[in-house]
């Protein structure tokens, strides 16, 4: 199987070419240029963990999930699977993106207005917790799977490596602010922090936040210790 390797982020050449230019120059470097990593803000958008378990009930016994599109996390990748969310009204999301590898706890990670039209009440959560939050059915073309629990709308976040940690001074846990310039600019407060060796700097924020500002692979971002 070929190796999925993800494109550059437009962040990463911007700051390779920002660099460049001042060295030739000879001026001083901008902050954001001097970070050990650059900064890439991603829109998640609606999408489901699941486990093997999970996997095999919905695409058939010993079927394991197919990677078409490696993502910035390391080892992370899009799914060619996908299955049908059918919500309390029996109002349904077809191709419903599986994101693998495959994990320990089934969860879905809705926007709000994704639950709103589905007759959810999603709570805010942490990616992992999903102590008291609402189930739902998923088909498949195998079969139907029932999740007791684990809808959720993912708290906005921001992934970090301990480099990253310590250019912003912050640990993990902690509370920033994401910045968004352009036309339709705002801050987003309450980002949490997560940091872990294995992470590449990234935040996270979901559809109704991503059009809300109108992100842009050029719009200018600048994350803050809140």
């Amino acid at each position: 199987m070929a190796t999925m390797t993800p494109t550059p982020p437009r962040a990463l050449i911007e700051q390779m070419v920002r660099k460049v230019v001042y060295q030739r120059l000879g001026k001083p470097l901008p902050r954001d240029a001097t970070a050990p990593n650059p900064l890439v803000v991603n829109v998640s958008a609606r999408h489901c963990h699941l486990t093997k378990e999970a996997v095999e009930a919905l695409f058939g016994r010993g079927r394991q999930l197919t990677p078409v599109k490696a993502l910035y996390q390391e080892g992370q990748f899009a799914a060619k699977e996908t299955v049908t969310l059918i919500g309390p009204r029996s109002r349904v999301i077809s191709n419903l993106r599986i994101l693998g590898p495959c994990r320990d706890i089934n969860q879905v990670e809705l926007a709000y207005t994704d639950a709103v039209a589905l007759g959810f009440e999603i709570p805010l959560k942490l990616s992992g917790d999903i102590e008291g939050t609402p189930g739902c059915m998923l088909m498949g073309p195998a079969g139907f799977f029932e999740m007791s629990q684990g809808v959720i709308r993912a708290k906005r976040h921001v992934h970090m490596h301990p480099m990253d940690a310590e250019f912003y001074g912050v640990k993990t846990g902690a509370m920033m602010r994401l910045k968004v310039g352009g036309e339709c600019g705002m801050t987003f407060n309450n980002m949490l922090a997560r940091v872990n060796e294995s992470l590449k700097l990234e935040v996270h924020i979901d559809t109704d936040e991503g059009n809300a500002c109108n992100l842009q692979p050029g719009t200018p971002c600048e994350l803050l210790k809140q």
